[in-house]
């Protein structure tokens, strides 16, 4: 069994005295595992890094098997991300996020392609945005999306301010009545109008961030989710703060 892809590599883990096993996410083969045979040397270190792009050959006797990988680096993205951050934290979360949510060889292509362009953005304006769609994105490939278009009470389409926590429908001002403090919120960075407020992403975050945690972890045995994220958030959360006080 043998087959060639370019693929974002979410991890690596020791694997006995000299190798290393990788978890490559690929657009047509998913998320893959594979041996490196010495990717535990020096050498290969600075190579495979989370957020390489790899050119990988798999072999093994059997597709069932674990396999060996052959690769060679197309791009490197730890050390672009290494002077800035919140693009340090947020190649992290991306990685991590990516190997908690997706089952092994279940094709994503969408979601891949989703994935290099929110990791080729990394540093730019308005990256947090950016991330936060993506996160949108992921819900919506693992089957936990968010139905934005309408208010689930009224059915308008303007006015929308909040979410279900429970369905994952919006909710208008109106239709909420009531019951507005029991809902999440549902700010602009969240609808696709981007304003450049990091507290509308914090805010859209903690909305994503319950259905990445009461949804989709359950379904996946109850996993925390990954501390990547959560120091990622912290730290979109700081610089909104910063520019609250500023």
């Amino acid at each position: 069994m043998e087959w060639r892809a370019d693929g974002i590599l979410l991890g690596v883990r020791r694997h006995g005295e000299h190798a290393a096993i990788l978890d490559l996410f690929t657009a047509d083969l998913g998320r893959h595992m594979g041996v490196v045979r010495g990717g535990a040397s020096r050498k290969m270190a600075p190579l495979l890094q989370p957020g390489a792009q790899l050119d990988a050959t798999w072999r093994a006797r059997l597709d069932a098997h674990l396999g060996a990988y052959s690769v060679e680096l197309i791009r490197g993205r730890a050390a672009d991300a290494m002077g800035d951050r919140l693009a340090l934290a947020g190649l992290s979360a991306v990685c991590a996020m990516l190997s908690f949510a997706l089952p092994e060889r279940h094709a994503y292509p969408a979601l891949y392609a989703r994935s290099l362009a929110v990791l080729d953005g990394l540093g730019a304006d308005r990256w947090a945005e950016a991330y936060l769609t993506w996160e949108l994105a992921v819900l919506e490939e693992t089957g936990f999306g968010l139905d934005l278009s309408a208010c689930a009470v009224t059915g308008v389409t303007q006015d929308l301010m909040f979410v279900s926590p429970r369905s994952g429908r919006a909710v208008s001002q109106v239709g909420a009545g009531a019951w507005a403090d029991r809902l999440l919120p549902l700010p602009g960075a969240l609808r696709g109008v981007p304003s450049g407020d990091l507290a509308e992403v914090v805010a859209g975050l903690r909305t994503t961030g319950h259905f990445l945690a009461d949804h989709l972890a359950p379904s996946l045995g109850n996993k925390p989710l990954p501390p990547a994220r959560q120091r990622l958030v912290d730290l979109i959360a700081a610089r909104a703060d910063q520019g609250s006080s500023g």
